[in-house]
């Protein structure tokens, strides 16, 4: 398995910061060789109304995110517990675009690639009902740890469904390891095309 990576999930009021949407949670989760050794968690006060159905989907109520530290305060601590580390998230389209804009409001920018639990479970397991995180976590046998859209029971199975893929990957193909730079790199790959891409980096990188 790759050393260390970091599983991140957000809660937000909307779909898109380019739409206004801005985060109400975030956290994080630490794999070191897919082992959680670390964990943060926050809501976040980003000045924003929460939309009764988000407050009905996640839980997050408007007197809960008034009564929670500022947003720049937040981002900071994350930034710092974040560091450099290799980041993951499941549908990673839709957080890298909250991490970024979230992390512009303090003056900071993302370093860092993050690899995307949704695509390569597209790769991995095409017979899937589905790749939502939930149905994934079904599918796999994944511990469930908390209420879903929640951002730290989210991030934990995420966590969980991305350790299982590196097992299958390792089982499948006989590797010593899967770095963060495979995953970026296979999510890419055709859904057909899974076998031939795996056989080719084995012959360029070793097993």
């Amino acid at each position: 398995m790759d050393s260390t990576v970091v599983v991140i999930d957000f809660e937000t009021t909307g779909l898109s910061p380019d739409e206004g949407a801005r985060a109400t949670e975030i956290a994080a989760v630490v794999l070191d060789r897919g082992r959680v050794v670390a964990r943060y968690q926050s809501l976040m006060n980003a000045g924003v109304h929460v939309p009764r159905f988000i407050e009905e989907l996640t839980g997050i109520t408007n007197a809960m995110v008034r009564e929670a530290p500022p947003a720049k305060e937040v981002m900071a601590a994350f930034a710092r517990f974040v560091g450099d580390l290799p980041l993951v998230a499941h549908n990673a389209s839709f957080d890298r675009k909250f991490l970024d804009a979230e992390l512009a409001r303090i003056r900071q920018r993302r370093r860092q690639e993050v690899a995307c639990s949704m695509r390569v479970a597209r790769r991995l397991y095409p017979d899937a009902p589905n790749h939502k995180l939930g149905t994934l976590v079904d599918y796999a046998g994944v511990r469930v740890t908390g209420r879903h859209h929640r951002a730290l029971a989210d991030a934990e199975m995420a966590a969980g469904l991305w350790t299982r893929m590196e097992e299958d990957l390792l089982r499948a193909y006989r590797l010593r390891q899967v770095p963060h730079e495979l995953m970026c790199r296979l999510q890419t790959v055709r859904r057909d095309g899974l076998a031939d891409f795996m056989e080719g980096y084995k012959r360029r990188c070793g097993p």
